[in-house]
């Protein structure tokens, strides 16, 4: 049983080292473009708070005309996952989570940009530490083409449970088992479609139209469980959402923010990348060297929110396998949005309980609406995430 009070120590912990967060330079980096960048990795932001404005003699700046607040048509509601504007039709309907092959091999992807959510993670320690996406889809039922698929890890099944979703795979180590037995878990497994691509067989397998209401009506109901939310998913919105038709700027909110135009991570083999574009104010995401895109219609895998997380890990056996220590009480992290960063923390305290964030004040962090992609840092190399 995970102990609270436990976690919220951790938090305070985590919390007070946000408060006295180093930001010296570490070395240099390369950039979307492959150039060599010597600056400092994180570049503060002034403070433009009215309070220092009018301590420095200047006139505190208006504020802004409200606008009339957004009203939602007919037959709308606010998704948990993005905040934004869905179907009421698909209110209940639980999402899934799709393991989606991060090997140049398996390139291009088909419907990761149509995700509400990506997770990218390190999937082994073996072969540079090689990633595997994990797509979070509300409205599957809209999809035409998605992966290819490939196989899961515990630390999936235990954040793919916070939402609640059905796990999409094609199989895995052993050391799921444990995890699949547990009565809130729901996967589907290697019984998608396969599409010749050209490719070895473990690159050919698709999510494609029709096969995951097949799934459900084939398999789910054995297994016992259904389309819809059960007694295992968190009510509300996964994320404390601002209100929808807004939006802000971490500088305008918080002292401490930095400049984050490229967010370069540490994943060797694929050297993962955000770039934040600023006509669509929004981070798209590089990788071997490429602006991602999808096959299906080449728009760019691209979110609003961006979510840091410091984790440990435990590595399994020799081949490489491991688990992240993702139920934990506190750890350090950042959230990005609109071309700025700012230092968090972030706990979760159950299987099933949903992974929440805290600003440097204790409080719950407040993100825009939109998409969101998160990545779990292994805490041995979080020193060299770099931001440009």
């Amino acid at each position: 049983m995970y102990n609270k009070s436990f976690g919220k120590k951790a938090v305070a912990a985590a919390l007070s080292m946000i408060m006295i967060l180093s930001v010296a330079a570490c070395g240099a980096s390369e950039d979307a473009s492959g150039q060599e960048d010597n600056s400092s990795i994180f570049e503060t932001i002034p403070d433009n708070s009215s309070a220092d404005q009018a301590a420095a003699g200047e006139p505190a700046a208006e504020e802004p005309a409200s606008n009339e607040p957004y009203v939602l048509p007919e037959g709308m509601y606010f998704s948990e996952l993005t905040g934004e504007p869905i179907s009421e039709e698909i209110k209940n309907q639980r999402p899934i989570a799709a393991m989606v092959d991060n090997e140049i091999k398996a390139l291009p992807h088909y419907g990761t940009s149509e995700a509400d959510v990506v997770y990218e993670m390190m999937n082994s320690t073996a072969n540079d530490r090689i990633t595997r996406l994990m797509c979070v889809v509300k409205d599957w039922g809209k999809i035409e083409q998605l992966g290819s698929i490939r196989s899961t890890r515990p630390t999936n099944i235990l954040l793919a449970a916070e939402w609640n979703a059905v796990l999409c795979h094609d199989g895995g180590p052993y050391y799921n088992d444990q995890y699949f037995a547990r009565d809130w878990s729901a996967h589907f497994s290697g019984t998608f479609s396969r599409i010749n691509n050209g490719k070895d067989r473990e690159f050919t397998e698709y999510i494609v139209s029709g096969d995951l209401d097949s799934n459900f009506s084939n398999y789910a109901s054995k297994a016992g469980y259904e389309t819809t939310y059960n007694q295992f998913a968190n009510e509300g919105s996964h994320f404390r959402f601002v209100e929808y038709g807004t939006e802000f700027k971490l500088s305008d909110k918080y002292p401490n923010t930095y400049s984050a135009s490229i967010v370069s991570l540490p994943f060797s083999h694929n050297k993962s990348q955000l770039v934040y574009n600023s006509e669509t104010n929004e981070y798209e995401y590089y990788e071997y060297g490429d602006r991602h895109e999808d096959a299906e219609d080449g728009a760019p895998l691209s979110f609003k929110n961006v979510l840091l997380q410091k984790c440990s890990f435990t590595q399994l056996d020799d081949n490489g396998y491991l688990i992240y220590n993702c139920i934990d009480g506190g750890n350090n992290g950042w959230y990005l949005t609109n071309g700025e960063a700012k230092a968090i923390a972030w706990n979760k305290l159950t299987e099933t309980g949903k992974t929440q964030y805290f600003d440097d004040k204790g409080e719950e962090l407040e993100i825009n609406t939109g998409k969101t992609y998160i990545s779990l840092i292994p805490d041995d190399t979080w020193e060299q995430v770099t931001f440009q």
